[in-house]
Protein backbone atom coordinates (compact mmCIF):
# COMPACT_ATOMS: atom_id res chain seq x y z
CA UNK A 1 0.00 0.00 0.00
CA UNK A 2 1.48 3.33 -0.98
CA UNK A 3 1.45 6.07 1.60
CA UNK A 4 0.82 9.68 0.87
CA UNK A 5 3.31 12.13 2.27
CA UNK A 6 2.36 15.68 3.34
CA UNK A 7 3.78 18.67 1.55
CA UNK A 8 6.58 20.37 3.39
CA UNK A 9 7.09 24.10 3.70
CA UNK A 10 9.58 25.60 1.27
CA UNK A 11 12.03 26.48 3.98
CA UNK A 12 12.09 22.89 5.22
CA UNK A 13 12.87 21.64 1.73
CA UNK A 14 15.67 24.12 1.35
CA UNK A 15 17.04 23.28 4.79
CA UNK A 16 17.37 19.67 3.69
CA UNK A 17 18.43 20.06 0.08
CA UNK A 18 20.91 22.94 0.03
CA UNK A 19 23.64 21.14 2.03
CA UNK A 20 23.23 18.06 -0.19
CA UNK A 21 23.37 19.97 -3.45
CA UNK A 22 26.60 21.53 -2.26
CA UNK A 23 28.34 18.16 -2.37
CA UNK A 24 31.34 18.30 -4.67
CA UNK A 25 31.42 14.49 -4.75
CA UNK A 26 28.14 12.56 -4.66
CA UNK A 27 27.50 9.88 -2.11
CA UNK A 28 28.96 6.46 -3.00
CA UNK A 29 25.59 4.85 -3.56
CA UNK A 30 25.28 1.82 -1.38
CA UNK A 31 23.74 -0.55 -3.83
CA UNK A 32 26.95 -0.40 -5.80
CA UNK A 33 29.57 -0.06 -3.12
CA UNK A 34 28.57 -1.50 0.21
CA UNK A 35 28.54 -5.01 1.56
CA UNK A 36 25.81 -4.09 4.02
CA UNK A 37 23.59 -2.89 1.22
CA UNK A 38 24.10 -5.70 -1.26
CA UNK A 39 21.10 -7.75 -2.23
CA UNK A 40 22.60 -10.71 -0.32
CA UNK A 41 24.13 -9.48 2.95
CA UNK A 42 27.31 -11.40 3.68
CA UNK A 43 26.40 -11.98 7.31
CA UNK A 44 23.17 -13.66 6.24
CA UNK A 45 24.27 -15.77 3.31
CA UNK A 46 24.29 -19.10 5.17
CA UNK A 47 20.59 -18.69 6.05
CA UNK A 48 19.19 -16.08 3.64
CA UNK A 49 19.42 -16.63 -0.09
CA UNK A 50 18.88 -13.76 -2.53
CA UNK A 51 15.98 -14.80 -5.28
CA UNK A 52 29.26 18.25 5.38
CA UNK A 53 29.55 22.41 6.80
CA UNK A 54 27.60 20.85 9.64
CA UNK A 55 24.84 22.26 11.79
CA UNK A 56 25.23 21.66 15.51
CA UNK A 57 21.59 20.68 15.81
CA UNK A 58 21.22 17.45 17.74
CA UNK A 59 24.89 17.30 18.69
CA UNK A 60 25.99 16.38 22.18
CA UNK A 61 27.77 13.81 24.29
CA UNK A 62 27.06 10.21 23.29
CA UNK A 63 24.61 8.44 25.60
CA UNK A 64 25.93 5.86 28.04
CA UNK A 65 24.45 2.49 27.03
CA UNK A 66 23.23 0.28 29.84
CA UNK A 67 24.71 -2.83 28.21
CA UNK A 68 28.39 -3.67 27.86
CA UNK A 69 29.55 -6.48 25.59
CA UNK A 70 32.88 -8.25 25.51
CA UNK A 71 34.29 -8.24 21.99
CA UNK A 72 37.51 -7.99 20.04
CA UNK A 73 36.66 -5.39 17.43
CA UNK A 74 39.82 -5.76 15.37
CA UNK A 75 38.87 -6.81 11.88
CA UNK A 76 40.67 -8.88 9.25
CA UNK A 77 39.69 -7.55 5.84
CA UNK A 78 40.13 -9.38 2.55
CA UNK A 79 41.00 -6.87 -0.16
CA UNK A 80 38.90 -7.86 -3.17
CA UNK A 81 41.34 -6.26 -5.59
CA UNK A 82 44.63 -7.68 -4.34
CA UNK A 83 43.52 -10.82 -2.50
CA UNK A 84 45.57 -9.72 0.51
CA UNK A 85 44.28 -9.78 4.08
CA UNK A 86 45.02 -6.85 6.37
CA UNK A 87 43.99 -6.12 9.95
CA UNK A 88 42.63 -2.84 11.31
CA UNK A 89 41.63 -1.69 14.77
CA UNK A 90 38.01 -0.98 15.56
CA UNK A 91 38.55 2.77 15.46
CA UNK A 92 40.46 2.60 12.18
CA UNK A 93 37.69 0.52 10.63
CA UNK A 94 34.95 2.88 11.80
CA UNK A 95 36.77 5.84 10.25
CA UNK A 96 37.38 4.04 6.97
CA UNK A 97 33.87 2.60 6.77
CA UNK A 98 32.27 5.97 7.40
CA UNK A 99 34.56 7.60 4.84
CA UNK A 100 33.48 5.02 2.24
CA UNK A 101 29.77 5.01 2.99
CA UNK A 102 28.61 8.57 3.67
CA UNK A 103 29.66 12.04 2.46
CA UNK A 104 31.52 14.16 5.02
CA UNK A 105 29.01 16.94 4.35
CA UNK A 106 26.14 15.04 5.98
CA UNK A 107 25.04 16.04 9.48
CA UNK A 108 27.41 14.80 12.23
CA UNK A 109 24.65 12.85 13.99
CA UNK A 110 23.74 11.07 10.75
CA UNK A 111 27.42 10.27 10.24
CA UNK A 112 27.64 8.83 13.75
CA UNK A 113 24.60 6.67 13.08
CA UNK A 114 26.18 5.41 9.86
CA UNK A 115 29.45 4.70 11.66
CA UNK A 116 27.72 2.57 14.28
CA UNK A 117 25.68 0.73 11.65
CA UNK A 118 28.75 -0.09 9.55
CA UNK A 119 30.73 -1.21 12.61
CA UNK A 120 27.85 -3.37 13.83
CA UNK A 121 27.43 -4.97 10.42
CA UNK A 122 31.15 -5.75 10.25
CA UNK A 123 31.05 -7.42 13.67
CA UNK A 124 28.03 -9.46 12.57
CA UNK A 125 30.08 -10.60 9.57
CA UNK A 126 32.96 -11.47 11.89
CA UNK A 127 30.71 -13.62 14.05
CA UNK A 128 29.32 -15.35 10.97
CA UNK A 129 32.79 -15.99 9.51
CA UNK A 130 34.34 -17.60 12.58
CA UNK A 131 36.99 -20.05 11.44
CA UNK A 132 37.77 -18.22 8.21
CA UNK A 133 41.01 -16.41 7.51
CA UNK A 134 39.15 -13.08 7.23
CA UNK A 135 36.15 -11.40 8.85
CA UNK A 136 34.77 -9.50 5.87
CA UNK A 137 35.67 -8.35 2.38
CA UNK A 138 36.14 -4.80 1.13
CA UNK A 139 37.46 -2.88 -1.85
CA UNK A 140 39.28 0.16 -0.41
CA UNK A 141 40.34 1.51 -3.82
CA UNK A 142 36.74 1.57 -5.06
CA UNK A 143 35.10 2.72 -1.81
CA UNK A 144 33.29 -0.52 -1.10
CA UNK A 145 32.65 -1.05 2.64
CA UNK A 146 35.96 0.49 3.73
CA UNK A 147 38.58 2.89 2.42
CA UNK A 148 41.88 4.25 3.66
CA UNK A 149 42.82 7.78 4.63
CA UNK A 150 45.24 7.86 1.71
CA UNK A 151 42.55 6.98 -0.85
CA UNK A 152 40.18 9.44 0.81
CA UNK A 153 42.71 12.26 0.54
CA UNK A 154 43.40 11.44 -3.10
CA UNK A 155 39.71 11.76 -3.87
CA UNK A 156 38.97 14.98 -2.01
CA UNK A 157 42.18 16.90 -2.77
CA UNK A 158 42.15 20.38 -1.28
CA UNK A 159 39.04 19.53 0.76
CA UNK A 160 40.69 16.50 2.36
CA UNK A 161 41.89 18.09 5.62
CA UNK A 162 38.48 19.52 6.51
CA UNK A 163 36.59 16.46 5.33
CA UNK A 164 38.84 13.97 7.12
CA UNK A 165 38.46 16.01 10.30
CA UNK A 166 34.68 15.74 9.91
CA UNK A 167 34.98 11.97 9.46
CA UNK A 168 37.13 11.54 12.56
CA UNK A 169 35.00 13.91 14.65
CA UNK A 170 31.95 11.77 13.92
CA UNK A 171 33.58 8.32 14.00
CA UNK A 172 35.83 8.51 17.06
CA UNK A 173 33.18 9.27 19.74
CA UNK A 174 31.11 6.25 18.66
CA UNK A 175 33.89 3.81 17.74
CA UNK A 176 33.06 1.54 20.67
CA UNK A 177 29.31 1.50 20.09
CA UNK A 178 27.27 -1.20 18.39
CA UNK A 179 23.68 -2.39 18.10
CA UNK A 180 22.70 -5.73 19.58
CA UNK A 181 19.74 -8.08 19.59
CA UNK A 182 19.67 -10.85 22.19
CA UNK A 183 23.28 -10.03 23.03
CA UNK A 184 24.65 -10.32 19.48
CA UNK A 185 25.52 -7.68 16.85
CA UNK A 186 22.61 -7.14 14.51
CA UNK A 187 22.76 -7.38 10.73
CA UNK A 188 22.66 -3.59 10.35
CA UNK A 189 21.74 -3.32 6.66
CA UNK A 190 21.49 0.16 5.21
CA UNK A 191 20.81 1.89 1.92
CA UNK A 192 20.88 5.29 0.25
CA UNK A 193 17.19 6.27 0.41
CA UNK A 194 13.92 4.42 0.82
CA UNK A 195 10.60 5.00 -0.90
CA UNK A 196 9.48 6.92 2.19
CA UNK A 197 8.87 3.77 4.22
CA UNK A 198 11.65 1.25 4.69
CA UNK A 199 11.19 -2.34 3.56
CA UNK A 200 10.72 -5.51 5.55
CA UNK A 201 13.82 -7.69 5.11
CA UNK A 202 11.63 -10.73 4.46
CA UNK A 203 10.44 -9.10 1.22
CA UNK A 204 14.01 -8.78 -0.05
CA UNK A 205 15.69 -11.92 1.26
CA UNK A 206 14.34 -15.30 2.25
CA UNK A 207 13.80 -14.81 5.93
CA UNK A 208 13.63 -11.75 8.11
CA UNK A 209 14.82 -10.13 11.28
CA UNK A 210 12.59 -8.56 13.95
CA UNK A 211 14.63 -5.36 13.86
CA UNK A 212 14.51 -5.01 10.04
CA UNK A 213 10.85 -4.08 9.61
CA UNK A 214 9.11 -1.13 7.90
CA UNK A 215 9.39 2.31 9.51
CA UNK A 216 8.60 5.80 8.26
CA UNK A 217 11.47 7.66 6.59
CA UNK A 218 9.76 10.95 5.88
CA UNK A 219 12.82 12.82 4.62
CA UNK A 220 13.52 10.48 1.73
CA UNK A 221 11.01 11.94 -0.77
CA UNK A 222 12.88 15.24 -0.38
CA UNK A 223 16.25 13.73 -1.31
CA UNK A 224 17.94 14.50 -4.64
CA UNK A 225 16.88 12.11 -7.42
CA UNK A 226 14.30 10.46 -5.19
CA UNK A 227 12.17 9.70 -8.26
CA UNK A 228 13.87 8.82 -11.54
CA UNK A 229 12.90 7.36 -14.90
CA UNK A 230 14.84 4.71 -16.81
CA UNK A 231 14.07 3.63 -20.38
CA UNK A 232 14.73 0.24 -22.01
CA UNK A 233 14.10 -1.01 -25.56
CA UNK A 234 11.32 -3.60 -25.64
CA UNK A 235 13.67 -6.35 -26.83
CA UNK A 236 16.12 -5.73 -23.99
CA UNK A 237 13.33 -6.15 -21.43
CA UNK A 238 12.07 -9.28 -23.17
CA UNK A 239 15.53 -10.80 -23.17
CA UNK A 240 16.00 -10.03 -19.46
CA UNK A 241 12.66 -11.59 -18.50
CA UNK A 242 13.21 -14.71 -20.62
CA UNK A 243 16.59 -15.26 -18.95
CA UNK A 244 14.81 -16.06 -15.72
CA UNK A 245 11.30 -16.99 -17.00
CA UNK A 246 11.81 -18.89 -20.27
CA UNK A 247 8.09 -19.70 -20.57
CA UNK A 248 6.93 -16.08 -20.26
CA UNK A 249 4.48 -15.15 -23.03
CA UNK A 250 5.94 -11.95 -24.43
CA UNK A 251 3.99 -11.65 -27.65
CA UNK A 252 1.66 -8.96 -28.90
CA UNK A 253 1.41 -5.50 -27.40
CA UNK A 254 4.30 -5.14 -24.89
CA UNK A 255 2.25 -2.72 -22.79
CA UNK A 256 0.35 -5.80 -21.59
CA UNK A 257 3.36 -7.89 -20.65
CA UNK A 258 3.52 -6.77 -17.02
CA UNK A 259 0.96 -6.61 -14.24
CA UNK A 260 1.91 -5.47 -10.73
CA UNK A 261 -0.20 -7.58 -8.40
CA UNK A 262 1.12 -6.68 -4.96
CA UNK A 263 3.12 -4.01 -3.15
CA UNK A 264 4.58 -3.93 0.33
CA UNK A 265 3.71 -1.34 2.95
CA UNK A 266 6.46 0.93 1.61
CA UNK A 267 5.31 0.63 -2.00
CA UNK A 268 7.94 -1.87 -3.15
CA UNK A 269 6.72 -4.37 -5.75
CA UNK A 270 6.37 -7.78 -4.10
CA UNK A 271 4.11 -9.43 -6.67
CA UNK A 272 4.41 -9.18 -10.45
CA UNK A 273 3.23 -11.08 -13.51
CA UNK A 274 5.64 -10.97 -16.45
CA UNK A 275 4.19 -12.63 -19.54
CA UNK A 276 1.85 -14.54 -17.25
CA UNK A 277 4.69 -15.82 -15.04
CA UNK A 278 5.28 -14.85 -11.41
CA UNK A 279 8.32 -12.66 -10.91
CA UNK A 280 9.35 -10.74 -7.79
CA UNK A 281 9.98 -7.03 -7.94
CA UNK A 282 13.46 -7.51 -6.48
CA UNK A 283 14.28 -10.00 -9.23
CA UNK A 284 13.14 -7.70 -12.03
CA UNK A 285 15.03 -4.87 -10.39
CA UNK A 286 18.18 -7.00 -10.43
CA UNK A 287 17.69 -8.07 -14.05
CA UNK A 288 17.36 -4.49 -15.27
CA UNK A 289 19.62 -2.73 -12.76
CA UNK A 290 16.84 -0.53 -11.40
CA UNK A 291 17.56 1.78 -8.49
CA UNK A 292 14.94 0.14 -6.28
CA UNK A 293 12.00 -2.27 -6.35
CA UNK A 294 9.48 0.54 -5.92
CA UNK A 295 8.59 1.20 -9.53
CA UNK A 296 5.78 1.80 -12.04
CA UNK A 297 5.92 0.46 -15.60
CA UNK A 298 4.69 2.02 -18.81
CA UNK A 299 5.34 1.27 -22.48
CA UNK A 300 4.83 3.22 -25.70
CA UNK A 301 5.20 0.14 -27.91
CA UNK A 302 8.92 0.57 -28.61
CA UNK A 303 10.40 1.14 -25.17
CA UNK A 304 9.54 0.63 -21.51
CA UNK A 305 9.72 3.41 -18.94
CA UNK A 306 10.35 2.48 -15.30
CA UNK A 307 9.54 5.25 -12.85
CA UNK A 308 11.52 4.38 -9.74
CA UNK A 309 11.41 5.81 -6.22
CA UNK A 310 14.29 5.60 -3.75
CA UNK A 311 17.68 3.97 -4.17
CA UNK A 312 18.64 0.66 -2.63
CA UNK A 313 16.93 -2.38 -1.22
CA UNK A 314 15.19 -0.20 1.36
CA UNK A 315 16.04 -2.36 4.37
CA UNK A 316 17.34 -0.85 7.62
CA UNK A 317 18.85 2.60 7.89
CA UNK A 318 18.20 5.13 5.14
CA UNK A 319 21.20 7.43 4.78
CA UNK A 320 19.26 10.39 3.44
CA UNK A 321 16.52 9.69 5.98
CA UNK A 322 19.13 9.73 8.75
CA UNK A 323 20.50 13.04 7.50
CA UNK A 324 17.01 14.52 7.44
CA UNK A 325 16.26 13.30 10.98
CA UNK A 326 19.54 14.75 12.23
CA UNK A 327 18.75 18.13 10.69
CA UNK A 328 15.45 18.10 12.55
CA UNK A 329 17.33 17.60 15.84
CA UNK A 330 17.56 13.81 16.25
CA UNK A 331 20.69 12.35 17.84
CA UNK A 332 22.53 9.37 16.37
CA UNK A 333 21.09 6.93 18.91
CA UNK A 334 17.56 8.13 18.20
CA UNK A 335 18.17 7.64 14.50
CA UNK A 336 19.53 4.13 14.97
CA UNK A 337 16.74 2.98 17.28
CA UNK A 338 14.19 4.38 14.83
CA UNK A 339 15.48 2.40 11.86
CA UNK A 340 16.43 -0.80 13.75
CA UNK A 341 13.23 -1.54 15.64
CA UNK A 342 13.79 -3.02 19.09
CA UNK A 343 17.60 -3.16 18.86
CA UNK A 344 19.70 -2.03 21.81
CA UNK A 345 22.68 0.32 21.78
CA UNK A 346 25.62 -1.19 23.62
CA UNK A 347 29.30 -0.41 24.15
CA UNK A 348 32.27 -2.72 23.65
CA UNK A 349 34.35 -3.38 26.73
Amino acid sequence: MRRNFPDYAVFAVLLFLIPLLALRHPIPLLELSSAAAQDTPAALRPTWTADSEHSDSGAGEPPQPSQVVQADDRLRILDEQTGEIFTVSGREFVRGALAAEMPPTFHPEAMKAQAVAAHTYALACKAQNTGKAYDLTADPQNWRSYTTEQVFRERYGSYADAYWKAICSAADPVAAYLLIWEGEPIVAAYHSMSSGVTEDASNVWQGGKPYLVPVESTGDPLAPDYETQTFFPVEQVAQAVRSTCPSAQLDGDPSGWFEITERSEGGYVTGLLAGGQNLSGTRLRSLLGLRSADFDISCDGTQFCFTVRGYGHGVGLSQYGADYMARQGATFDEILLHYYTGATLAVIS
